[in-house]
């Protein structure tokens, strides 16, 4: 073979060389691409560690006043006897946080809710809503009621009104409503309005649960019958938090 044949021969096979090592390098650095940017595995553990999970806020609130309920005025039948009540709804509290998460009304939408007027008591005696809530306030005793509020947050009175009957209320602001009945004195009730969905009704137990909460410190509050705790911090991290409450 001629010097001139060899050379060639030679220049054939580097070219060679090189497109294999070429063509290797591609496919080990194609291989790595699809295992780090195509994995679904790896990009759903890149997920759970750069959005952290929401979490709750549950305890129990301890009443250490016993409450004590108002006896309705006796009708002719019943003297003598004692008024039935419900203590038990007299016994809940509510939790909630004094101050909305960011984001807490991408999605809301008002909705209705329902305060009854039975045996001479607005049942429940306590009701927890957002704003743009309508209650209703129906008349389910068999003689009139009148529905009213001097609360700064609400103030209205719906006038008397007869048995099946029913008027309706739209809470638009935060804040405490006093509700009362103008014919039965004994008679009353709370409405809770809050700017966001951060609250919970506690068990007859004291035991409550704010599900859904995003990731953070936040102020939390326990009420009962007008009286509201100090706020104690509870952060929702990689757990949920637990926080108790004693009212006095």
């Amino acid at each position: 073979m001629s010097e001139g044949h060899r050379g060639e021969h030679r220049a054939q096979r580097g070219v060679a060389f090189a497109t294999c090592v070429f063509v290797t390098f591609v496919f080990v650095c194609s291989v790595f691409v699809s295992s780090v940017f195509v994995d679904p595995a790896f990009v759903s553990l890149g997920a759970r560690s750069e959005v952290p999970r929401n979490g709750s806020i549950r305890g129990r609130v301890e009443l250490r006043r016993a409450p004590t309920p108002v006896e309705r005025r006796p009708q002719v039948a019943e003297l003598g006897s004692p008024g039935a009540r419900d203590l038990p709804d007299l016994l809940r509290s509510v939790v909630y946080l004094e101050s909305a998460p960011r984001g807490a009304f991408e999605t809301t939408e008002s909705g209705r809710a329902i305060m009854d007027q039975r045996n001479e008591t607005f049942v429940p005696h306590i009701l927890t809503i957002t704003t743009g809530t309508t209650v209703d306030f129906p008349n389910s005793d068999r003689f009139f009621h009148n529905v009213f509020s001097l609360s700064k947050t609400k103030r209205f009175d719906l006038g008397r009104y007869a048995a099946g009957g029913s008027r309706s209320v739209t809470f638009d602001r935060p804040g405490i409503v006093r509700v009362f009945c103008e014919i039965h004195t004994h008679m009353s009730a709370f409405i809770l309005v809050f700017s966001h969905p951060f609250f919970a009704l506690t068990e007859p137990d004291g035991r409550y649960r704010i599900d859904n909460v995003p990731p953070g410190t936040y102020s939390v509050v326990a009420w009962h019958e007008g009286t509201a705790t100090d706020p104690k911090p509870a952060t929702i991290a990689d757990a949920d938090a637990e926080l108790d409450f004693t009212i006095k």
